[in-house]
């Protein structure tokens, strides 16, 4: 789900990205909640075909050809293109989706400007950037994490670029299946995991050796017990908020 600049990091990160990066019923539900009666959609940041309903005209439109390769046999067509400039006439389908992708645009207000000519409503899923800060991955353990997540859009400033008419919470399940950053936040030892580690852009783009000493303490952590008694809060959890926004608008 990337865009301009970031189309290099995914060709990068990309392989494997299908299978870390599952899609969840419970947001999927959500998102196709929100599409509503569409008919005619585009997905912008499309990626490896995370949340694209299945029973309606779709087109993908993604940069990143390694990760347009590992889409479905059966997925909807999908052409390269950057969400500032997309391919398509104004008013072209009836909802423009974007998915996890908005903060890796170059110029994010240009591509939803593009989002708004293209559809006459937005559904786009986005994250507080500063509540990603304070997830205990990044605060206690590669607070490097934060130099990278502050320097991105919040969901907030989405909304209020979009004119928003409702933004949804989405926690995330204690057994969430998309490799998110937080998706494992009552599953600590899955971030010692490399592939986890890779399917995340977030930890992909900060700097590696900052990653491995993360890593290090927090398997020092969890072989001596020091996480689980820091973090008993979370283990009597069965969702928490992680700061995932669905954010619709109609123009």
């Amino acid at each position: 789900m990337a865009d301009a600049a970031d189309t290099a990091l995914y060709d990068q990160i990309g392989t494997g990205y299908s299978l870390g990066r599952r899609t969840d019923p419970r947001w999927m539900a959500a998102i196709l909640d929100a599409l509503g009666t569409a008919r005619v959609i585009a997905n912008v940041g499309a990626g490896t075909g995370s949340y694209e309903p299945g029973d309606r005209r779709l087109l993908a439109l993604e940069p990143s050809t390694k990760m347009i390769r590992q889409r479905p046999h059966d997925a909807s067509p999908a052409v390269r293109a950057l969400a500032e400039s997309l391919p398509l006439r104004d008013h072209a389908v009836d909802v423009a989706l974007a998915v996890l992708t908005v903060h890796h645009w170059t110029n994010w207000r240009a591509g939803l400007a593009e989002l708004r000519r293209i559809a006459p409503r937005q559904v786009v899923l986005a994250y507080d950037t500063h509540r990603h800060t304070e997830f205990w991955l990044v605060r206690e353990y590669i607070p490097e994490i934060a130099d990278v997540e502050l320097t991105r859009p919040s969901a907030d400033d989405i909304a209020n670029e979009l004119a928003a008419d409702s933004v949804t919470p989405l926690p995330l399940p204690w057994d969430f299946t998309d490799s998110v950053l937080p998706a494992h936040w009552r599953r600590p030892a899955a971030y010692l995991d490399p592939q986890v580690r890779r399917t995340c852009s977030a930890l992909a783009q900060a700097d590696p050796d900052a990653v491995e000493r993360g890593v290090r303490r927090l398997t020092r952590d969890l072989h001596s017990g020091r996480w689980h008694a820091r973090h008993q809060d979370l283990l009597k959890l069965d969702q928490w908020d992680a700061g995932f926004r669905l954010i619709v608008s109609r123009s």
